[in-house]
């Protein structure tokens, strides 16, 4: 609760009471008893305003599906990457489909050899 131990919060009560002293501590638990209560009721009534509000579609909606605690976040980690994975594939296939079509050969460059015939060989080349 707030970042303080069980110890520390006895500590500040016990500290609270020497500070406010045994006189005024039933004055001061009957505030906090009524800010608690004026806090209370004015979460109460926003609570009944947005029903009012957003009318009797309010109880259609499926709250467990906005629940945090559902989540693992490895999960979702897991599937972004497969996402960018998938993504990312299909950006280098197409690549890869678009460099095969510009490497292709034009068809008036390349000469077909009847059967049996030998390739040129060029002696000097090597």
């Amino acid at each position: 609760m707030f970042g303080i131990s069980g110890l520390e919060f006895i500590f500040l009560v016990i500290l609270v009471f020497f500070v406010i002293g045994p006189e005024r501590m039933p004055e001061y638990a009957q505030q906090l008893k009524e800010f608690i209560k004026y806090i209370r009721r004015m979460a109460f009534d926003v609570k009944d305003d947005i029903k009012d509000t957003l009318g009797p579609d309010l109880g259609d909606i499926n709250w467990r599906q906005y629940d945090p605690r559902q989540y693992d976040p490895r999960v979702i980690v897991r599937e972004a990457f497969a996402e960018d994975d998938e993504e990312r594939r299909k950006e280098l296939e197409a690549a890869a489909a678009a460099q095969a079509e510009l490497n292709r050969p034009a068809e008036s460059v390349t000469q077909r050899l009847p059967k049996g015939a030998w390739a040129p060989f060029d002696l000097e080349a090597t």
